[in-house]
């Protein structure tokens, strides 16, 4: 008796040809379901409807279909089990030998900006899971295909393997499978909980993360620590789908620091900018009116600690840009695009990582925490800083220069470890100080850095200032223009001496701490 092969999908990529082939060389006969049916009929492939096979039309406008005893028998059947076959045959029902099946497309129809939830919850399909399930649970005995970049993989396998595919190939395509409908059932989840108006919190009541493993990671943080890199969702995105031109593999360190200088990146859109990152801190962030003077400028911010950094610029990197940066050691630099003389120029530093994200802006909506017991989850910084809803505290007002100075200021500072100081001029950072346990502290490590370059300079400050002493601190060093949220009880002695020593302050309203 000829083999049996299930094929119902909603992706019809590859379809025909794959069917052709397990027909005329392999000797399958098809059972086929709605539009995959017509497809395959329409090419010559004589195919037996499923409404044929189980003797049942298809009803509720096509909602159920697959759901059968002759189906789910066929996928479900264990041949080396006395009691299964003896069903079988009683039921007349024939063995599936492969169950090839992709689902409606529910995320593709929750994306487009128009949709309607009557139409995402058809786009909801039940059959296809079932299916795909049962099959997945039955691996030993049968082959479930739900990736049309399979269907090669799987022809091989007959070809190669007395026409039955191993055991460790049903098994990887299981896995497959059940990450597939588990990750289909959390975006499922994830919509209705979104669309929920009982829901009292912006987001949902219950949250899953699901990936597929991308690459094991050669170690953590440390070399004692073992890492891997997992990927949400079929479709590479983010920095799945970053072009690493040449360099040695990333390392966890490189992809943490990477996701940070992003972040970083993304805050600067109208001018050529560069960030050089280390270890998720800034050491150099600087804007200006080509390229290579912002990662110059960026790297004379801190020259030691950029040695071995991060960089991100938001331009293509052209000749002149790579030639500055083949003057140092960095680890990787991520660019949205790179001239062909500059990756020539690049390839000439063989160990250093070059990528290219044509989209650095796209972001993760929420981030996710590990503690003891479960996880925390929180919405993204995202919020537009809108200098128009700024307020000057102070009697002196700031010139169009020091509002542009302190918008750059108060983005650099954002992306800085609390307590954070960042201190800028002319559109660059010259001195930051990071994640230090008292803001004092931090106002020290910033203007010490920076040295004689702070005379008319801007800093800025991620939380408020409990006392007037970093106030003093500051202005003693020359610097003119101070941006802090504000909302400190002693805020009055803060605006009181920056009004006696002539300074600018600028109170957001907004907190940006980084922990």
């Amino acid at each position: 008796m000829k083999r049996l092969a299930l094929i119902s999908v909603s992706d019809k990529t590859g379809i025909v040809d794959f069917a052709q082939q397990l027909v005329s060389t392999f000797d399958f006969e098809i059972v086929s379901s709605g539009g995959t049916a017509k497809t395959l009929m329409e090419a010559g492939i004589t195919v037996t409807k499923v409404s044929d096979y189980t003797g049942s039309p298809e009803i509720l406008g096509g909602r159920v279909k697959t759901l059968h005893p002759r189906i789910h028998g066929g996928i479900l059947a264990r041949r080396d089990r006395a009691d299964d076959q003896t069903d079988m045959e009683t039921n007349q029902i024939r063995p599936f030998d492969l169950i090839v099946v992709n689902l409606y497309p529910f995320v593709a129809t929750i994306s487009k900006p128009d949709v309607t939830v009557t139409e995402a919850i058809e786009n909801i399909d039940i059959g296809g899971p079932a299916m795909l399930r049962a099959a997945a649970k039955n691996y030993q005995h049968l082959t479930v295909i739900s990736n049309p970049k399979r269907y090669e993989a799987y022809l091989e396998e007959l070809r190669h393997s007395n026409g039955q595919p191993s055991l460790n190939f049903r098994q990887t395509c299981a896995l497959e499978t059940f990450t597939l409908t588990a990750e289909y059932d959390q975006a499922i989840s994830a919509y209705l909980a979104q669309i929920n108006e009982e829901t009292v919190t912006p987001l949902p009541l219950q949250f899953s993360l699901m990936g597929t493993q991308r690459q094991a990671l050669r170690y953590g943080e440390n070399p004692h620590q073992t890492a891997t890199w997992y990927q949400t969702g079929s479709t590479p995105t983010g920095w799945a789908a970053a072009n690493q031109l040449q360099g040695k593999e990333l390392s966890y360190n490189n992809l943490v620091d990477l996701e940070a200088v992003r972040r970083i990146i993304n805050e600067f859109t109208e001018q050529p900018t560069a960030a050089i990152l280390k270890h998720t801190n800034p050491c150099g962030i600087a804007s200006a009116n080509d390229l290579r003077s912002a990662y110059e400028n960026a790297f004379a911010g801190d020259s030691v600690s950029a040695f071995g950094g991060i960089v991100a610029v938001n331009r293509t990197i052209d000749e002149s840009t790579a030639i500055a940066m083949t003057q140092t050691f960095l680890e990787c630099v991520v660019a949205p695009d790179c001239s062909e003389e500059a990756r020539a120029i690049l390839a000439k530093k063989s160990n250093l990582r070059v990528l290219i994200s044509p989209n650095l802006q796209t972001e993760p909506q929420e981030m996710v925490k590990v503690i003891a017991g479960g996880f925390l989850v929180q919405t993204i910084d995202d919020t537009p800083d809108d200098s128009s809803q700024w307020q000057v505290v102070t009697e002196k007002q700031p010139t169009t220069e020091q509002l542009a100075e302190m918008m750059f200021a108060w983005k650099a500072a954002k992306h800085v470890k609390s307590n954070a100081i960042v201190v800028t001029r002319k559109q660059a950072t010259i001195g930051i100080g990071a994640g230090q346990m008292n803001r004092v502290g931090a106002v020290e490590i910033a203007l010490k850095q920076a040295e004689e370059k702070t005379e008319g300079a801007i800093l800025a400050s991620d939380g408020f200032f409990p006392f007037d002493d970093s106030v003093r601190t500051a202005a003693a060093a020359g610097i003119t223009g101070i941006i802090q949220p504000g909302g400190s009880r002693r805020d009055e002695d803060s605006i009181k001496a920056a009004n006696e020593l002539g300074l600018v302050m600028i109170f957001t309203g907004t907190r940006h701490f980084l922990h």
